[in-house]
């Protein structure tokens, strides 16, 4: 006689196979790398003139979300569009004042005494990358290349000049309202290296003696995807 239990599991048997058949459709259906990231940078400035000088480490923190679209049939490749939230900060030597015409004054604090200066801002951040990695519907840990544009909107900054008798602070700075360089991310699992390469000048409408200062951004750092 075949017991109770037996028949329940045959009877069972093609439920479990259709359930398992299900799950893997909607694995494949669904996967993407869609990733809350987190960067530590290390900000510097290219093109700039000979006077200027780096003179403290200068940071950069961002976070954000990145939304996934695969483009293949593994989903290994993909277009990743995201927002995100960045405050970078720049300690060099040139000294940012504003002036009577409502605009500002550039010098550079050569052979001055002075104990702090940088100008720093906030940006709005909009991150394009095209993503290839190793990646597989199982598997959270591969390995990763990401290159892209990202394009960045300041909200808001700021100069900061310290001696041991004055202490300024001046907000609006004469920025590029927008910033736009190419970004490449590299890495394995959680742990990527990033580079940031800027396109445009930093300033706006910024001269020294009748120069413009064409100062770019350039960042190097660490980046950080959470699935």
């Amino acid at each position: 006689m075949i017991k109770k239990s037996n028949l329940y599991l045959l009877f069972a048997l093609p439920f479990i196979g259709l359930s398992q058949n299900a799950s893997d459709i909607a694995v494949d259906s669904l996967y993407r790398e869609d990733q809350v990231y987190f960067g530590i940078t290390y900000n510097t400035l290219m093109d700039t003139p000979e006077a200027y000088t780096q003179t403290n480490f200068s940071p950069g923190l961002k976070v954000g979300f990145i939304r996934d679209f695969p483009v293949n049939k593994k989903r290994n490749i993909a277009v990743g569009v995201g927002l995100g939230y960045a405050v970078n900060t720049s300690a060099q030597n040139l000294k940012i004042t504003p002036n009577a015409n409502g605009s500002f004054d550039y010098e550079f604090l050569t052979g001055q005494n002075y104990q702090k200066n940088r100008f720093s801002y906030q940006v709005i951040e909009i991150p394009f990358e095209f993503r290839w990695r190793t990646s597989t519907a199982q598997s959270n840990k591969f390995w990763r290349i990401y290159t892209g544009l990202k394009a960045s909107h300041i909200i808001a900054s700021r100069t900061f000049f310290k001696t041991n008798n004055e202490t300024t602070i001046y907000k609006d700075l004469e920025l590029n309202p927008w910033q736009y360089g190419l970004t490449l991310s590299a890495g394995y699992n959680n742990w990527n290296a990033f580079i940031y390469y800027g396109l445009n000048p930093i300033f706006e409408t910024a001269s020294m003696n009748q120069n413009p200062l064409e100062m770019k951004s350039f960042k190097v750092g660490l980046m950080f995807y959470i699935l």
